[in-house]
């Protein structure tokens, strides 16, 4: 409570500050203000990257698909599909209807029928002319962006994409060796990125690094360069520059760019680097070989009705082909729009048009973007949204630094609604304001389960026996592991958490559909059973019997992966493997983490058999996940983010293995690699595989729901995750200033306080 207390007296200054930006400048209508991190300004529904950009441009946006309270795709938004959920009936609209064909050749026709009378904030009719250009976009050649629509199995789409890249690709693909003479870029073109290459983008990467640690906060009390770098583990002058920042790294590497960038880079490589900072010159597409003119199975039929024609059944599709409806009008050309003729609002390879309005979004959605200025986002009601104007005329979006701005934000009357960390620091202040309670007449609290979840890693190389990680030697050494971090979870998730968390027994988010319930007749817990398949535990143990029952269960392990015990001492390795081990864990330095107590008990637990449990506890969490893609860490803690779909392609599958480090060569699996996250574990099995394309070729969710478990028993089984928890996420409105009875009722993961944004209404 002191706590609480104390930040609410340093923050007077703050509080009058903001009460200018949310009393102020609005022609006298009420403004509801919302408190938010940082923006990176990209409020574009192309190119929108971060979770606080993509909230700012769907204000403005429309998307094709809505859903509902469970994630669940809404196929008759025209006239709208009632669900029940927790037993009430809701009603979802949307702009279009969805039939969805399986046909017998194996292709899908995905239909939609749009309403007729559908217009965008500045009252310009929308038509499928708008959703094709739209797609077009999202599966140019050139396009960048976090989208993956041209990855599905739309027909046509790998002749339409084939035989074109940017030019920054291009050059780059040629080397730094000299010019040779082509169609596709001058010699000026050529030397002018090699030199911004050579001399300039290595400084890029450095300040790319500096934002970073500006933008999640890491260095809110100092955000000169030197203390970025220090943040990030280099040693600088106060005075440093981003240009002495990349000779740091570089000389920390012995100059060897590839793998400076490799390790240090907060997201982009030099070529990227480059590339955008050259700007449309360099991210146009350049024609390299045979191209087809269109996509054949994006198709019109009318300005209301089209249809996507998919090559084979793809259970992620309908997520991807739900695209925001973005007006041609103005992130596209209207003359450079016509269907017929093979012209879909822009030049094929040339999204610079799309790319010169990214800071000021337009759409079809319930507001309309004014403006950002000064940390805040204007937005003004659209009157021609579709689902009526929005009850209160204005909205602000303000920048928040921290978490404790957002809370005093809502406690002294400044923000409306906003969404603080729920950590036992801000329950205690929420309390404290409330006189006891989460909600109160100060602030009304909403948590729901984040779309994500907690874990403890190992990887299956690292942590194997002879070089082989599929071996079951290699996963009784794993287990062994598991089997001691699993037992001291529940006592450190209810010591971090509270009830604000609750201990998973499968790597998947129980926000999921397809996650087990614990009624399920093949649930089990994680980490249960003994090398002998038998239970480790039984009703009625103590918290002490059950720690030493997995002592001994995890010796069992160790034995069978082929450790030398004697009088239950461990006291010599197998071939590849070792006594001892590091386990690496961002908790800021001081252990604030909500494993950390996992991995001390572990550690010291594991001490007393022999084993040696090295703690290496980070304040600066980037050094983990650079050292992961580097395969450099044995055993981890962190955390998930989930998709709606549950999908593992991009986790477990075998083929991306490596994703981040392919391009040097250094797929540990065997296989090209693609991108993905399968480079933490590096587990390789056909089965699972094989199920996890299986289940992606069905839309069967029953169906779908068997075979992930299937798959989330051979990741146990691997013994690469030790599930650890569940926690929830907090949304906080101020009670004193918000009419509840108007906010989203039954807000969920998947269905926020936003989704009914034009209902909300003020005191």
């Amino acid at each position: 409570m002191k706590k609480a207390k104390r930040i609410l007296a340093l923050l007077l200054a703050l509080v009058m500050a903001l009460a200018l930006v949310a009393c102020g400048g609005n022609g006298g209508g009420k403004t509801l203000v919302v408190g938010y991190s940082p923006f990176n300004s990209k409020f574009s529904p192309f190119f929108s990257e971060t979770a606080y950009d993509q909230d700012a441009q769907a204000m403005t946006q429309l998307s094709l698909l809505t859903s509902d309270r469970t994630g669940a795709i809404i196929l008759k938004g025209i006239e709208g599909e009632t669900v029940n959920f927790n037993g009430t009936d809701y009603t979802y609209y949307g702009p279009a209807d969805l039939t969805i064909t399986e046909n017998a050749d194996g292709t899908v026709y995905y239909d939609f029928k749009l309403r007729d009378d559908l217009k965008f904030s500045d009252g310009e009719p929308l038509t499928v002319d708008d959703v094709i250009f739209s797609m077009y976009v999202l599966c140019d050649p050139t396009y960048d962006g976090s989208s993956t629509l041209y990855a599905q199995p739309i027909l046509g789409m790998d002749a339409y994409r084939s035989g074109m890249d940017s030019r920054g690709n291009v050059i780059n693909a040629a080397g730094p060796d000299g010019y040779t003479a082509n169609d596709l870029y001058t010699e000026e073109q050529y030397n002018t990125y090699w030199d911004y290459y050579n001399t300039k983008a290595g400084a890029d990467l450095a300040q790319e690094i500096v934002d970073y640690c500006k933008g999640n906060g890491s260095n809110a009390a100092d955000d000169s360069v030197a203390a970025c770098a220090a943040n990030w583990g280099y040693e600088l002058a106060e005075d440093a520059t981003v240009e002495d920042f990349w000779k740091a790294i570089l000389d920390n590497f012995d100059g060897n760019v590839d793998e400076a960038v490799s390790v240090e880079s907060a997201g982009s490589d030099l070529n990227t680097l480059t590339i955008n900072a050259l700007g449309d010159e360099y991210k146009a597409g350049v024609q390299t070989g045979n191209s087809a003119p269109n996509i054949e199975g994006i198709q019109k039929i009318d300005d209301y009705n089209m249809r996507v024609v998919l090559t084979k059944v793809d259970a992620t599709a309908i997520y991807q082909l739900g695209v925001n409806i973005a007006p041609m009008h103005y992130y596209g050309e209207k003359d450079k729009y016509d269907y017929d003729n093979n012209m879909f609002g822009f030049d094929k390879g040339d999204l610079s048009h799309v790319r010169s309005v990214t800071a000021k979004p337009m759409g079809a959605g319930p507001y309309k973007f004014i403006k950002f200025e000064n940390g805040v986002i204007n937005y003004e009601a659209n009157p021609n949204y579709f689902k009526g104007e929005p009850k209160t005329k204005y909205v602000n979006f303000i920048e928040t630094t921290a978490d404790d701005d957002k809370l005093n934000g809502v406690v002294t009357g400044t923000i409306d609604i906003t969404d603080p960390s729920f950590s036992n620091d801000t329950v205690a202040a929420i309390e404290a304001a409330n006189g006891g309670e989460l909600d109160g007449a100060k602030i009304t609290t909403n948590t729901v389960d984040n779309l994500g979840y907690g874990y403890i890693g190992q990887n299956a190389i690292n942590m194997s026996v002879n070089g082989e990680p599929a071996s079951d030697a290699s996963k009784n050494l794993r287990k062994a592991f598991g089997t001691i971090f699993s037992v001291y979870r529940d006592v450190a998730i209810d010591s971090y958490y509270g009830d604000r968390a609750a201990v998973i027994n499968y790597p998947i988010s129980n926000t999921s559909w397809a996650a087990p319930r614990p009624a399920d007749d093949d649930y089990k817990v994680a980490f249960s059973v003994d090398v002998n398949g038998n239970d480790i535990y039984t009703s009625g143990m103590t918290a002490e019997e059950k720690y030493a029952a997995a002592l001994q269960a995890a010796l069992g392990y160790f034995e069978a992966a082929g450790y030398t015990v004697e009088n239950g001492q461990l006291t010599k390795a197998p071939e590849g493997a070792k006594l001892e081990y590091t386990f690496w864990i961002p908790a800021d330095g001081t252990g604030n983490h909500p494993a950390f107590m996992i991995v001390n008990e572990a550690s010291k637990a594991l001490k007393t058999i022999g084993m040696n449990l090295i703690i290496k506890d980070l304040s600066n969490s980037s050094e983990l996940w650079d050292n992961l893609d580097a395969i450099q860490v044995d055993m981890w803690a962190a955390a998930w983010g989930s998709t709606v779909d549950p999908d593992m392609y991009q986790i477990y599958y075998a083929d991306v293995a490596h994703g981040p480090s392919t391009a040097k060569g250094v797929n540990p699996m065997g296989g090209p690699g693609q991108g993905g996250s399968n480079y933490q574990y590096c587990i390789a099995d056909p089965e699972l595989d094989r199920l996890i394309m299986e289940a992606r070729s069905t839309t069967d969710q029953a169906a779908r729901k068997a075979m992930y478990k299937a798959c989330l028993d051979i990741v146990i089984d691997w013994a690469v995750e030790t599930p650890t928890y569940q926690r929830q996420n907090a949304i906080i409105f101020s009670t004193e200033r918000v009419n509840m009875d108007t906010v989203t009722p039954d807000i969920t993961t998947f269905y926020g306080w936003m989704a009914e944004v034009e209902n909300i209404e003020l005191k």
